[in-house]
């Protein structure tokens, strides 16, 4: 999640997602990921409880509010825009329902008051139909799906504050099958060299860079960051880090509830050679995440 919330700072990224219940110390093996980088991801246990997953200052943790709960767990979900601080986080997201194939708005809203925490607003609205089958939403400049072996395109806009789509563009119909996590990195180039860049994982254990040009989307570029190593992680998220800007942590969490933390000195050299890290071990990860 390169994109900056509202309030561009990491206090939003954490007030967005929920309340430290439990930060862990993470292991020594992972050295290489400086002190000031921070990552999450969104998750939602069987019951439809919502939670976050984080590694931030060398420390791993779950996040959580109560009744920040859903009646059925999404089958993607990618956060739009945020803000907040230490007493209030505002958010809209979108999340695709798993069996009636519509694409539902997220409105979020927490306050803490003499330090407890209550779930102001808590909604969820049916905003678009043609989702069924939905594996992973990246929002950037466009909304990106990967439904099946085919990934899609729409535009956003906020007609008096409302997100809503545009009808799908369809950028490429086979391979995307292959696909396991995509997240949206940032925007590159101008004119018509500008693009947008996701990164992620696929079933071959690769780690990629994919390049989407904005003018003519179906010109996809790509770059093998890693050749293996990546197939175990069921959700991908990056993230920021204060005093190493230039680089980008991510943060993989697999089915089996383990999780793995890299650094990337490098974030835009399409190299991959300087990606350090390793395993968090077994944290009990097991929520349905969505990487950021």
């Amino acid at each position: 999640m390169r994109r900056s919330l509202l309030s561009g700072t990491a206090v939003a990224v954490a007030a967005a997602t929920g309340l430290v219940l439990n930060p862990l110390q993470a292991s020594a093996a992972v050295t290489d990921v400086p002190v000031d980088c921070g990552v999450y991801m969104t998750a939602y246990r069987s019951d439809g409880q919502r939670l976050s997953y984080g590694y931030d200052g060398n420390k791993t943790s779950i996040t959580s509010y109560p009744g920040d709960k859903l009646a059925w767990v999404p089958s993607a979900q990618q956060q739009l825009g945020g803000a907040g601080d230490t007493d209030l986080f505002i958010s809209t997201e979108v999340a695709a329902h798993p069996t009636d194939g519509y694409l539902y708005r997220l409105d979020r809203r927490g306050e803490r008051t003499n330090g407890v925490w209550k779930m102001t607003q808590n909604t969820a609205t049916r905003m678009k139909s043609g989702f069924a089958n939905t594996r992973i939403l990246a929002s950037g400049t466009y909304l990106y799906r990967v439904a099946g072996t085919s990934l899609y395109r729409y535009t956003l806009t906020w007609p008096n504050g409302v997100p809503t789509l545009s009808a799908p563009t369809t950028l490429k119909t086979t391979g995307w099958d292959s696909m396991k996590t995509l997240t949206f990195e940032r925007t590159e180039g101008t004119g018509a060299a500008a693009v947008d860049v996701l990164v992620g994982t696929k079933t071959n254990g690769e780690l990629k860079e994919w390049r989407i040009n904005l003018a003519t989307p179906t010109t996809i570029g790509s770059t093998v960051l890693q050749a293996s190593g990546w197939s175990s992680f069921a959700s991908l998220s990056t993230g920021y880090c204060g005093a190493h800007p230039a680089g980008r942590p991510l943060l993989g969490v697999a089915s089996t509830g383990s999780a793995s933390i890299y650094f990337d000195a490098n974030a835009t050299d399409r190299v991959g050679t300087d990606i350090k890290g390793g395993s968090l071990g077994a944290l009990g990860w097991t929520a349905k995440a969505y990487g950021q």
